[in-house]
């Protein structure tokens, strides 16, 4: 009888590790639920809600404008360019990391985070000391007729910039974890270097090299502070999306700066969603690559 008195303290323990009240949880829910609304939902009916104050007809015509239309074009193939080469830099350097020993690995780490934790406004000057018409290879460039700043090749190397870490840092952790037993099992049955990554390492990495490009292709596509110090604002032909909400706010059409901004909204939430649907699909395959 004792011992089952002494084993009912633990047991409530086990049922009921927490120990807030039921007024101290709502609480902190209803403070997490209250600032996701009133930083993200609100704003974001707030977009849509000023998007469509004229009625569709006006928000279908805002899109009408050619400088919206060829900054829709431009950030398209931005995107287009910068997400890949990400996709490559992040294989690599995820690969190199998780996979070898070398001195510098640390050093390397620190280098794909520092698009954290340097303004991108600071990433554009850096381009534009490097690359600008009195920057240090700026001369050079111009001699042999090639324009980075204030054109398509700037906008691509402040995109890449602000966007690498995101493929490398989805898979680095995953391949970590994973260790390196499968390479080493098709290695010593004969596989190559790259039979072995296309056979093992890449399909094993899918679903977070996945998760990467949707995080790098949004943010590349909302890029504006690095992108903007490189572009020179030259509409029709510089101005990504982002940069041309801001030209049509500033000149008080507010129904096509809000339009233009509706899709840049709408491309973090198909993002989400598309991540939620991915991870609800194939929810127990992914917890099986990580556990392994």
């Amino acid at each position: 009888m004792s011992a089952d008195v002494a084993a009912a303290p633990a047991a409530r323990l086990i049922a009921n590790p927490t120990t807030e009240s039921r007024a101290a949880r709502l609480l902190l829910i209803g403070l997490g639920l209250g600032f996701l609304a009133l930083f993200l939902v609100i704003p974001l009916f707030a977009v849509f809600a000023e998007a469509f104050r004229n009625g569709a007809a006006a928000y279908f015509e805002a899109f009408g404008d050619p400088d919206t239309q060829a900054a829709i074009r431009l950030t398209l193939l931005v995107a287009a360019i910068a997400v890949p080469l990400n996709v490559v830099f992040g294989l690599a350097a995820s690969w190199a990391i998780a996979k070898f020993d070398f001195r510098g690995k640390s050093f390397l780490l620190t280098l794909i985070d520092l698009p954290f934790s340097v303004s991108p406004v600071v990433a554009g000057l850096c381009f534009i000391v490097l690359f600008g018409a009195n920057g240090y290879f700026g001369p050079w460039l111009d001699h042999h007729g090639v324009q980075v700043i204030f054109a398509v090749p700037g906008l691509v190397i402040a995109t890449v910039f602000v966007t690498f870490p995101f493929v490398a840092r989805e898979l680095i952790p995953l391949m970590q974890e994973q260790g390196t037993s499968e390479e080493e099992a098709a290695l010593s049955l004969g596989a190559n270097g790259w039979r072995t990554f296309w056979s093992v390492t890449l399909p094993n990495v899918r679903w977070a090299l996945l998760y990467g490009v949707l995080l790098s292709n949004a943010r590349a596509m909302g890029e504006f502070g690095a992108v903007s110090v490189v572009s020179g604002h030259l509409r029709g032909l510089t101005n990504t999306l982002p940069l041309q909400v801001e030209i049509l706010y500033n000149d008080y059409n507010f129904v096509a700066a809000f339009a233009a901004a509706t899709l840049l909204a709408g491309l973090g939430l198909v993002t989400l969603v598309v991540k939620s649907l991915l991870e609800w699909r194939y929810g127990d395959e992914i917890s099986s690559k990580h556990r392994k």
